[in-house]
């Protein structure tokens, strides 16, 4: 087990008052004793309590050879876990589930003369701040994205489909010594690229189109992810428009970041940019996300978000302008906030390119 980690998240249990917590989500199980486990369908879960008797539910199909630092209560496919998990539950006052539980296995706890809270933010809240041994890794990470991307660019004047991008990303990802795609890699062609999250088809490159790429890669349990638009053969003066725009209103973004602010505060900058120059509208999506081993984690940079920002927090700011029909344009970095502002994750060049 990670004790300062699960330290931490007692912290949190206390501030909400919650006796117990039960995580279900295998990422956040994996963060505090440092084993992945798949249960597909059948029940997996950790609990932990404030008085230290944490427990790991685990079924016997499951296989670990090392020592996970935790009591282990297992079942078989034929035994009522449930029944189990409630009876080490008879004790308790408030229990915080994690948000991603089952109703099958969240109804038979709750038979029990227990309060059940939404719990996850205890596990969230502390999965939000990296600390120094996930900042490395994520650093690593976008490194590696780095180079990739600079790969890719010399990829992408060989005019390959947007459906072919994908496996040569991944083989440039293994190369570099990552495990894997952190998502579906994004390449969008053209008027493909006024859909954020276009799913690559067959198109090929004509002279004019925009090219977003948005993609990122795993590496050591972690993920990274970045956005750049460049344009092929030739770019028009709409084109070079909204590029600087979105530029502009990206980097203001990154600028302004610093403890204390509100995530909504950030979101804020990029929006008025780019809404007083007349594209409010078509930026259609929150500028940032949470990132760590999940690419989507708890957390977000967007107008709903009055979360105040703290060290240690690793996010997104990737706003675009997109026109239907016609191109899309995104620029996106990570960054780590640091005690006095940020640190851009993400060092490839973001100045208009053209693919010649």
């Amino acid at each position: 087990m990670n004790q300062k980690r699960i330290n931490r998240v007692l912290e949190q249990m206390k501030e909400e008052g919650c006796d117990h917590l039960l995580i279900t989500d295998p990422a956040s199980i994996d963060y505090l004793i440092d084993y992945y486990n798949d249960p597909h369908e059948r029940v997996y879960v950790m609990a932990l309590s404030q008085d230290g008797n944490h427990r790991l539910f685990f079924n016997k199909l499951f296989y670990v050879e090392k020592d996970l630092g935790i009591d282990i209560t297992w079942f078989s496919d034929t035994d009522d876990a449930m029944a189990m998990i409630r009876d080490y539950l008879k004790d308790a006052k408030k229990v915080g589930v994690d948000k991603d539980m089952p109703a099958r296995w969240l109804l038979p706890l709750m038979k029990l003369d227990t309060q059940f809270v939404l719990g996850s933010s205890c596990v969230d809240y502390v999965r939000g701040i990296k600390d120094e041994e996930e900042q490395e890794i994520m650093i690593k990470a976008s490194q590696i994205n780095d180079q990739a991307m600079a790969r890719v660019k010399e990829l992408l004047k060989e005019n390959h489909s947007e459906k072919e991008m994908d496996g040569l990303l991944l083989n440039i990802y293994h190369e570099l010594g990552a495990s894997d795609h952190s998502f579906e890699p994004i390449f969008g062609y053209g008027k493909n690229g006024a859909d954020p999250h276009h799913v690559g088809d067959d198109s090929r490159l004509k002279e004019g189109d925009s090219i977003i790429v948005d993609m990122g890669c795993i590496y050591n349990g972690y993920c990274s992810d970045m956005t750049r638009t460049f344009f092929y053969k030739s770019v028009s003066e709409k084109q070079k428009d909204v590029y600087n725009l979105v530029l502009k209103a990206q980097l203001a973004a990154e600028a302004a970041i610093k403890p204390g602010l509100k995530l909504s505060d950030i979101d804020k900058v990029a929006r008025d940019i780019i809404s007083e120059a007349g594209y409010g509208e078509e930026f259609n999506h929150r500028l940032g996300h949470f990132i760590g081993r999940l690419t989507h984690e708890a957390g977000d940079v967007s107008s709903a978000n009055d979360a105040i920002i703290k060290p240690g927090m690793i996010f997104s700011i990737e706003p675009g302008v997109y026109l239907p029909g016609k191109f899309g344009v995104r620029i996106e970095d990570l960054v780590l906030v640091t005690e006095d502002g940020c640190k851009v994750l993400n060092h490839y060049p973001k100045e208009l390119m053209i693919l010649e």
